[in-house]
């Protein structure tokens, strides 16, 4: 058991930021949890929730004092823009007596994660999660209309990842020695297609649910009816159409850093049934 400490948890209400503060709070560590709207945030009893935005650093001091860990996001402000205060944000952290620091890659090289990267006043870890099994909230309304996910290249594969894993990993190497300087793939336990998916969810809401696949064209004409932007939706179609090998691999690194084995779509899936299931 390691001692308690402190951690300062940067987009805390984010899907991946809350379940570092679960996963902190799990271990018996304090949290401290950034947001840039304090009265809207609904946390557990026991977490200290701060004001703050990484876009203005020097705003920040109060924030760490006292913190030993840090977890970072590298995009900010009301717009999500790349953050180019990485350099700033580490000094601080610095002299508050940060330790550790974790950082959520960004899906490609950034400059806040770039900064940690060059940073050698701390141990910092690299968390670089695949496709999250949360992505599967999108079909909620599709299968609660009319009980139908309609998706192109459903042969896809994935090895997508419980985001309860994600912060697991975080919270270890936000706390305990031998995590420094790494940069740590995070999959879940086995590759699914999208027709997998879909009955392990039909299999957790007790109902049939029809998959339907759809053409490229008709995804494309599906994500800009949803307003998608044309660069989000050619990240869709190269990380659908050609997905990379580190998204189809088991990696093992939930096991190797936690201890226990990663958690299976079919355990999101229970845990997420009101989703899926039909509003009163």
């Amino acid at each position: 058991m390691t001692q308690t400490q402190r951690i300062l948890v940067t987009g805390a209400t984010g899907t991946v930021g809350r379940q570092v503060v679960a996963e902190l709070l799990d271990r018996g560590h304090q949290v401290r949890a950034l947001t840039r709207d304090a009265a809207k945030a609904a946390f557990p009893a026991g977490v200290e929730v701060v004001q703050g935005d990484l876009t203005e650093p020097d705003g920040l001091a109060p924030a760490l004092k006292g913190i030993t860990g840090l977890h970072l996001i590298t995009f900010g402000g009301a717009a999500f823009s790349p953050l180019e205060t990485g350099p700033r944000i580490l000094h601080l952290a610095r002299a508050a007596g940060v330790r550790r620091v974790t950082v959520l890659h960004g899906g490609g090289p950034t400059p806040l994660e770039d900064a940690v990267r060059a940073d050698d006043g701390v141990d910092w870890t690299v968390l670089m999660p695949v496709e999250f099994m949360a992505n599967a909230l999108e079909w909620a309304d599709g299968i609660v209309a009319s009980g139908e996910v309609r998706e192109p290249f459903v042969d896809r594969l994935s090895a997508m990842v419980h985001e309860g894993d994600i912060g697991a990993v975080a919270a270890v190497s936000l706390t305990e020695e031998g995590h420094g300087g790494q940069e740590y793939v995070i999959t879940g336990a086995e590759v699914l297609t999208v027709g997998d998916k879909v009955k392990t969810i039909a299999a957790a809401v007790g109902r049939e649910i029809a998959l339907v696949e759809l053409t490229e064209e008709q995804a494309l004409a599906q994500w800009r009816a949803a307003g998608l932007p044309e660069d989000v939706i050619g990240f869709l179609l190269e990380a659908y159409g050609n997905t990379p090998e580190v998204g189809r691999t088991v990696s093992g690194t939930v096991e190797k850093v936690t201890g226990r084995p990663a958690r299976t779509f079919a355990q999101w899936a229970a845990e997420h049934t009101d989703a899926f299931t039909e509003r009163s």
